[in-house]
């Protein structure tokens, strides 16, 4: 089941860094990514989405494959291929793929002045090595909403107040006899 976790940074630089730490995680099996997005807020009323996945010209460049296949056919490659780009290109820009961008804009209004926010769908998390991984960025970022268990949330919360993720217990007292 996919888990979605939104975190946010006084920094866009962080939140583009995560992202990036985030598809190193994924070649290394410890996640499976579905779609990472960074807002940022360059200016006041003004926000931008940084999609990982351009679906535009992930459109347009399969657009254009099938066309060009489709104008051998008719012994126009060319023509094929160009009006395939631009279908393709079309029905890219129509795709929302992953995160719904109406909720990642309506939580992006909230991200400060420079900031910048980080947006994961992911799946099979192997939080045991993902949270040192994270631990890096500590007090510099704040978790703003997940759908983690309420555990797995308190051990990324926990993570990056510094606490590495281990359960807040009393040391125990050894045992006499």
């Amino acid at each position: 089941m996919s888990q979605l976790i939104v975190i946010g940074f006084a920094s866009e630089a962080d939140a583009f860094a995560l992202r990036q730490e985030l598809g190193a995680a994924q070649k290394e099996y410890l996640l499976k990514l579905e779609d990472a997005v960074v807002v940022t807020r360059p200016t006041e009323g003004e926000y931008q989405l940084h999609q990982a996945l351009n679906m535009t010209g992930t459109g347009a460049l399969t657009g254009t494959f099938w066309g060009g296949l489709i104008g051998l056919l008719f012994l126009n490659p060319l023509a094929g291929a160009a009006i395939g780009a631009a279908s393709g290109a079309l029905a890219g820009k129509a795709t929302d793929y992953g995160i719904n961008d109406d909720f990642i804009r309506q939580i992006g209004k909230t991200v400060p002045l420079g900031g910048g926010a980080v947006f994961i769908l992911a799946r099979d998390f192997n939080m045991d090595k993902l949270l040192p991984r994270l631990k890096k960025y500590g007090s510099r970022a704040q978790v703003i909403q997940t759908s983690l268990s309420d555990a797995d949330e308190a051990r990324l919360r926990d993570t990056l107040a510094g606490t590495g993720g281990q359960a807040l217990t009393a040391p125990s007292q050894p045992v006499t006899d």
